[in-house]
């Protein structure tokens, strides 16, 4: 049994060189902005840092082609909005299907599973139409509002609520008078959040990275987001690279961020279980 749970010195190599391919894009990433365009041409390519990532950043803010200072204060408020209004909803709309009893509750669940598997792509042109009878085009409720619940996100939160919250808790929150929606807030979102925090991570980082709808509902050059802003960076003939790889880098930053919080909300959920168990 020790020998089953003991890592040798090929695991730990496998694991070694697996971390360094992963990181290594990011981290050249990081050294290009840091450098002149000429360094993209160098051979062998150059591995460590230079001294103009603060040249090149000012050089990025005062792009006026890609407004990106904007582009990450857009991103920055759809990307939150949409991951608290996931999370929560998803949550609660989890927690019902997951333990409430209600008619048509089967038959709902059913219609949510069935949104998931109708492509992106068909619903654009619909939708497009739809904010512009809203008048929201050009502006950022065009691109939250259809974001702000996910069927991917209600099934996931009902698989994981079947599992994580028995009804014997439950019924013991009812009998000491709580109701539905205290029992959703104090006894099931504490026992979701490591589902919570991985809906969390996967929402911020789609959302974020998101392209196809941005670029469809905002035609405005001066309210991008930060991949519409990414995108004017590389339009022309001629490409400054070391801006590119700069906005580049910058915009991956709240994703590494993000993704430590997250992470140790997802371990320390996982940690408490544990101890519980």
């Amino acid at each position: 049994m020790t020998r089953l749970w003991s890592a040798g010195r090929l695991t730990y190599a496998a694991l070694a060189l697996t971390a360094v391919l992963s990181i290594f894009p990011i981290y050249w990433m990081f050294v290009v902005a840091s450098r002149t365009s000429d360094a993209m041409g160098q051979v062998p390519p150059p591995v460590t840092p230079g001294g103009n990532l603060g040249a090149n950043i000012a050089r990025l803010f005062a792009n006026t082609d890609a407004y990106f200072l904007t582009g990450l204060i857009n991103s920055t408020i759809v990307a939150v909005s949409v991951t608290v209004s996931v999370v929560f909803f998803s949550t609660l709309a989890g927690f019902a299907f997951a333990k409430l009893r209600f008619r048509g509750r089967n038959a709902l669940l059913m219609v949510i599973i069935a949104t998931m598997m109708v492509p992106t792509q068909l619903g654009v042109i619909p939708l497009y139409m739809l904010m512009t009878k809203l008048n929201w085009n050009d502006r950022l409720p065009a691109v939250i509002v259809p974001a702000l619940v996910t069927g991917f996100g209600v099934f996931m939160m009902r698989q994981y609520a079947g599992q994580a919250v028995s009804n014997e808790l439950i019924e013991a929150a009812r009998v000491d008078g709580c109701n539905t929606a205290r029992i959703y807030w104090n006894v099931v979102l504490p026992a979701l959040r490591p589902a919570a925090a991985v809906l969390g991570l996967l929402t911020f980082m789609t959302t974020w990275n998101d392209f196809l709808w941005p670029y469809a509902v905002l035609n405005d050059p001066e309210n991008p987001t930060v991949q519409l802003s990414l995108r004017a960076l590389s339009d022309g003939y001629y490409q400054d690279m070391s801006q590119v790889f700069t906005g580049t880098a910058i915009a991956t930053l709240p994703l590494l961020l993000v993704f430590v919080v997250f992470g140790r909300q997802i371990i320390g959920g996982i940690m408490e279980g544990a101890v519980k168990a």
